[in-house]
């Protein structure tokens, strides 16, 4: 246990308190000392009673402020939650279309390279029409090496 020395409406106090709690103690006395002194005349008794009465009014505004403002966090905490799930669901999904696209791409590729080139194949009219075509183009070219 801690011993401290407190001063309060002028007075010391020596007070006991667990180790490691002295600075909080010494805070909370100027606080309270701070509420006596604006207190005017009276014992000092009187003045401490308006004082704590005074800090316990404090208290309790600051615990309906904190009622409040509870209903309000949890429905932000609500939506917290739900837009975290919401986004989690989205980088599923966003990761499985990447997975599908990527799949779909290496079978494209691989479509392609396994695809022979594609020769249209001739009808046999078409056939015949290329031999005469052929056999003119020699004949051309035999009369050519004629020249002189």
């Amino acid at each position: 246990m801690a011993d401290v020395k407190l001063t309060i409406a002028g007075r010391p106090y020596d007070v006991h308190c667990a180790d490691g709690q002295e600075a909080q103690l010494v805070q909370l006395a100027s606080v309270v000392d701070e509420k006596v002194r604006t207190m005017p005349g009276g014992t000092e008794t009187r003045q401490l009673l308006f004082a704590a009465l005074m800090l316990a009014d404090e208290m309790q505004e600051a615990r309906g402020k904190v009622e409040k403002t509870e209903p309000q966090s949890d429905s932000l905490r609500a939506a917290v939650a739900l837009a975290e799930s919401r986004e989690t669901q989205a980088r599923d999904e966003l990761k499985a279309a990447i997975a599908r696209e990527q799949e779909a791409i290496k079978a494209l590729e691989a479509a392609r390279q396994n695809a022979a080139p594609a020769v249209p194949s001739l009808s046999s009219s078409n056939d015949r029409a290329l031999l005469q075509i052929a056999d003119r183009i020699e004949t051309l070219a035999a009369k050519v090496e004629q020249l002189p």
